[in-house]
């Protein structure tokens, strides 16, 4: 599973980043960053959560 993330739909809002944090960062200024671009499959759980919450749907999950 690849996580991708659409930055011009982002907010930042740190949704993903509560739900995920080994996935998702967002920093002091308000970016978001992927820390695992290819997370492991124990945290599929977690990332589809994250997918689904995104108030934007800015995050995606394509598998290899």
């Amino acid at each position: 599973m690849k996580v991708v993330v659409d930055f011009d739909l982002c907010e930042s809002n740190a949704v993903c980043m509560d739900v995920a944090p080994e996935v998702f960062k967002v920093d002091d200024d308000d970016m978001l960053h992927i820390l695992v671009e290819s997370p492991s499959e124990d945290l599929r759980t977690k990332v589809e959560e994250a997918v689904r919450l995104c108030p934007r749907q800015a995050i995606q999950i394509q598998e290899d």
